[in-house]
């Protein structure tokens, strides 16, 4: 099952199922192009994975880490399918990144690898955009990660059984293929990353993990249009213009 939130056309907010026939919800089908579909989630902070693939980390010239490096993205950075955001003004690089999200179900603190399926809702797909002229500069990554629309995240949240444990994860540019990889070639598995971050803090409902991207991060132009495709949970997309 593939969970969407949406705004019908009557301006009512409906949470469906998206389907190979449209969105159901409240006994009707809905035509995906004419609904807004909203951020699959609603997260107080979306806790974000560096360097989780070796690929990555060999590309960004990084040791591979020996536990997972964590950092914060704040609300304001999600944007929705279909939304364009809005690049920092005066940058010479701002890239994509694409990352297999993981949504929380319930309020969870000190979760045991063993109980992580427990408190997960199910998986989505984010764009960690990301301003490489200042996160180069700076230690925490605000300025490089936390701005407006930083997050563009969706279309759905699909049940954990549905989809698979190498799922594909695909970017394309305008079309191009950028980014390819599976959800196998994680080097902290989504368990270890649930335990190991509520060791640390309470993740509320609605909360999500980014959980790092692959090789073929590059810089995103005025007028583009990203697709990020993830195998069970199916195709984010979302245009960018320049500040």
């Amino acid at each position: 099952m593939r969970t969407v939130r949406f705004r019908d056309p009557a301006g009512a907010t409906r949470t469906g199922e998206w389907t190979s026939t449209g969105i159901e919800a409240a006994g009707q089908v809905y035509d995906p192009e004419t609904v807004e579909v909203l951020p699959p989630a609603e997260p107080t902070k979306i806790i974000a994975i560096g360097l989780n693939y070796a690929d990555h980390a060999a590309e960004r010239d990084s040791e591979i880490p020996d536990r997972p490096l964590l950092f914060l993205k704040t609300p304001n950075t999600v944007a929705s399918h279909g939304d364009t955001i809005t690049l920092p003004a005066a940058k010479e690089r701002v890239d994509y990144e694409a990352e297999f999200g993981v949504v929380i179900g319930e309020q969870a603190r000190n979760v045991s690898e063993a109980d992580v399926w427990d408190v997960v809702a199910g998986f989505t797909a984010v764009n960690d955009v990301s301003n490489r002229d200042d996160q180069d500069r700076e230690q925490n990554w605000i300025r490089g990660k936390a701005f407006d629309g930083a997050a563009p995240m969706g279309p759905v949240v699909a049940d954990p059984q549905d989809v698979p444990a190498d799922a594909s994860i695909e970017l394309r540019v305008n079309g191009e293929v950028k980014q390819s990889s599976s959800r196998a070639e994680f080097i902290f598995s989504v368990p270890e990353l649930v335990a190991e971050i509520t060791s640390y803090m309470t993740l509320e409902p609605g909360d999500v993990i980014s959980t790092g991207t692959p090789a073929g991060v590059g810089p995103l132009s005025d007028g583009d249009h990203v697709e990020i495709e993830i195998e069970g949970v199916g195709t984010l997309e979302h245009d960018v213009v320049q500040g």
